[in-house]
């Protein structure tokens, strides 16, 4: 969480360079809401171009860890990849977690709302896959989409469900 020392309290934080009062302000982000409309939630939750990058990594890819983000095709800046990954806890789409055997790495996962987001992705897999003739996808997949959509999403919150355990 971004935090800002501001000079204008009468309390004394030991993160303070100088000696003086000081107050501690959160300064998380907070998205103003255009309109009630569902699309413009999802967008503005979800609507930059490596949200769902990082949500399919973790979903369909079986990554977890902020290097393994760093190697996807799309070559996202560390940066990037730093915020997003705030930006999508914040947001309760995604938890971190100390790894059980190198503490000093996280690992990422997928909470019940990001999970949730697993049939929208199915659905944006099948349209690219009829409008993009170079999608890499494969045909295999996108028929097991078309032809047992429920299954298919009941075997990938499986195994989710069951790494996250």
């Amino acid at each position: 969480m971004c935090q800002h020392l501001q000079n204008t309290s009468r309390i004394n934080h030991p993160l303070a360079k100088t000696s003086g009062w000081f107050k501690i302000i959160n300064m998380k982000k907070q998205i103003k809401r255009r309109s009630d409309c569902p699309i413009s939630f999802a967008m503005d939750t979800l609507g930059d171009k490596w949200s769902l990058l990082i949500i399919r990594d973790l979903m369909f890819n079986d990554k977890q860890y902020y290097g393994e983000f760093i190697k996807s095709a799309e070559k996202i800046s560390t940066n990037i990849l730093a915020e997003r990954l705030q930006r999508l806890e914040s947001e309760g789409i995604i938890t971190k977690a100390h790894d059980e055997i190198n503490f000093s790495k996280y690992k990422y996962s997928l909470t019940e709302k990001g999970l949730d987001l697993l049939p929208m992705l199915l659905d944006i897999a099948t349209w690219s896959a009829k409008y993009d003739p170079n999608t890499g996808i494969s045909k295999n997949f996108i028929q097991r989409i078309k032809l047992d959509k429920a299954g298919l999403q009941k075997e990938i919150l499986e195994k989710l469900t069951s790494k996250q355990s």
